[in-house]
């Protein structure tokens, strides 16, 4: 579904105002590119599901747990694809595709997984507790919703600079609850930030259901508390969530302040690797997975001429021997020297002029 307008019009206090999502055309390059990109973190992330399913505990390829976005990937290609490369993209753990987009490459991400000296935090951390340098991507902290703050800061900053820089926050549902959000849809809303707030709205927070979290149907009703315009979108459809970040970008970016889009997705794999989802009815993830985003944009490709089964075998031949050699060159990777557990801990703050 497009963009759903859960809000009336602006000028009533009790009643919340909408994102208005325009039918903004896509061409065939950007949504060939989308798809691409879809496909390419979907054959990574079941790389990563099947390594750790298989691994022996004695000698670990991956060290830890592997978080994935399966199933939900439509909502961090079409915020990646909605901002410019300096703007700032604060990932939630299911944001492997902005990784991707901004540049990260299967290989770095595979050190990152195997905590080896290459790897973007040189094995400080593991999985998806990361950043590469110079992407513009916030480190991820399994502290949900912290890094909303972390974004609320930078978009301060660009208002400050006065630079027309925005920056984008992801998180779930789960995290939705957590005071530190209202406190940043407040602060941005009243300073009129260039911020937007996405919720990745997946139905479960690690075991918990979203019914048992909330009381409201649409979580994006919030914004009208702070006068943030608001939408619901598909998040299964690549499209839709691109259409609705645009718009959302295009707000901040023009100095009108935050906005809030609830995508509506779901989490058909477990929390982690490690979680096997027993406690998620089998028809919910039925039901789900015959919306899988991968094939819903490749359906609409196809039907519009720009795609084709050919073309589909081969790109996912390139990327599986792309993985292939990835996993290979990560193998070799040495772990870190103990000393650099204490290296580039902290910084120096550079005085502001």
């Amino acid at each position: 579904m497009e963009g759903r307008a859960i809000m009336r019009e602006k000028g009533d206090v009790m009643s919340p105002w909408s994102l208005q999502v325009p039918e903004k055309k896509i061409s065939q390059h950007d949504a060939c590119a989308m798809y691409t990109l879809l496909l390419r973190t979907r054959l990574f992330e079941d790389e990563i599901y099947y390594i750790c399913a298989n691994q022996t505990p004695q000698h670990p390829f991956i060290v830890g747990k592997g978080y994935l976005s399966t199933g939900q990937e439509a909502i961090s290609v079409g915020c990646a694809y909605a901002l410019a490369p300096d703007d700032w993209f604060a990932q939630s753990h299911r944001d492997m595709a902005a990784h991707f987009h901004r540049g990260l490459t299967f290989v770095e991400a595979l050190y990152q997984y195997r905590c080896t000296t290459s790897s973007p935090t040189h094995g400080r951390d593991g999985n998806v507790h990361f950043a590469k340098e110079g992407t513009h991507m916030v480190g991820f902290t399994s502290h949900m919703g912290q890094n909303v703050a972390v974004a609320l800061g930078l978009a301060w900053a660009q208002r400050y600079r006065k630079t027309d820089r925005v920056a984008l926050a992801t998180f779930g549902e789960g995290a939705a609850q957590q005071g530190i959000i209202h406190e940043s849809m407040n602060y941005a809303a009243t300073f009129q930030l260039p911020m937007i707030f996405v919720i990745n709205n997946n139905r479960w927070a690690i075991s918990v259901p979203v019914q048992e979290q909330t009381s409201i149907e649409d979580l994006a009703i919030r914004g009208a508390a702070y006068h943030i315009p608001a939408t619901v979108v598909d998040g299964n459809d690549t499209v839709a969530v691109y259409r609705a970040a645009t718009a959302a970008v295009a707000l901040a970016r023009a100095g009108r302040g935050p906005s809030l889009i609830e995508c509506k997705t779901m989490r058909v794999m477990g929390h982690g690797t490690h979680d096997p989802a027993t406690y998620v009815p089998a028809d919910e993830k039925t039901a789900w997975r015959a919306r899988d985003p991968v094939v819903l944009l490749k359906r609409v490709l196809c039907e519009r001429g720009w795609w084709s089964d050919e073309r589909d075998t081969a790109l996912r031949a390139e990327i599986r021997a792309e993985l292939d050699t990835a996993v290979d060159v990560a193998g070799n990777d040495p772990p870190p020297d103990p000393r650099m557990a204490v290296q580039d801990v902290f910084s120096t703050p550079v005085p502001v002029e």
